[in-house]
Parts: C-alpha cells; structure tokens; sequence
C-alpha cells in the first residue's frame, strides 16, 4: 500500500489517524506548557492569589514549619467542609493528625464566636505553636507515624 503523500500513516494496528489527530496530539502534548508564567510573577494566572501560596517546602524546611503548613491546610479543608479526612489521605503523621484536630476544635469555636478571619487566624496560630511544641526536641520518636 502506498502513503507517500498522504496526511495520515497506516499504524501497526491498522488504524488509520488523519492529519488532524497529529495536530490534537500536538495541542495536548504543548498545551500544558502555554499559559503558565513564573510563580512568583504577577500575570492573570496569578493575579488571584500571592506568590507564598504557592511556594513548597524545599528538603531543608525544618520539621516543625512542614507541619505547620500541612496542619494548617488541611485545618481550612476540615473547616471548610465540617468534616475531618482520613489522616494518610492526607500525608499526615497519628501525631499531626491530632494537632489537627485540636486546630479545627478551637478555629470552630473561635469561627463561632468571633468570625471566620478570626478563625483563620487561629488556625496559622496554633498550628505554627502545636507543631513547634511537637518537634521541639527534633524530630518526635515513635516511628514515621507519630
């Protein structure tokens, strides 16, 4: 058979994919690549939110301010949605699992009583505070799950 010249190739399957198909592979492939600027730079896809929202942790973030940050996201999540996770789900230790817990109580009541950015605020507060409190002889013993 010939395909000199044609804008589509015959695969070992024998399926027959036209010129278009090349081209949505193409899009697929480099899609994901456009649009997408510098963290840290002010653009539309950034405009929403600061560029420490999107910062992650390096190898050399210290144990407790790790804590602190997956603490205290998942405390937003938990209060945001009234509910707790299961604590693997969400990357946490038995040990972070229960500062957690203690952070969503105490932002619950303060949400309560004094409003939601109060909340919010309690919630970097006592995560940052349990989480120092937790690896504040290093880091807590007990295996990978404490």
């Amino acid at each position: 058979m010939r395909t000199a010249g044609a804008p589509w190739a015959r695969t070992a399957r024998g399926f027959r994919f036209g010129f278009g198909f090349g081209i949505g592979l193409t899009l697929l492939a480099v899609g994901p690549l456009t649009g997408c600027g510098d963290p840290g730079t002010e653009g539309a896809g950034n405009a929403a939110r600061p560029a420490t929202a999107t910062a992650t942790p390096s190898a050399s973030t210290p144990p407790e301010e790790l804590c602190a940050r997956l603490v205290a996201h998942w405390s937003r999540e938990a209060l945001d949605q009234d509910t707790y996770g299961d604590y693997q789900s969400m990357g946490l230790s038995n040990g972070q699992y229960e500062i957690l817990m203690k952070v969503v109580d105490a932002a619950r009541t303060e949400e309560k009583h004094q409003g939601a950015e109060a909340a919010q605020q309690l919630i970097d507060r006592r995560a940052h505070d349990l989480c120092a409190e937790r690896y504040s002889d290093g880091t807590p013993g007990g295996g990978p799950w404490q």
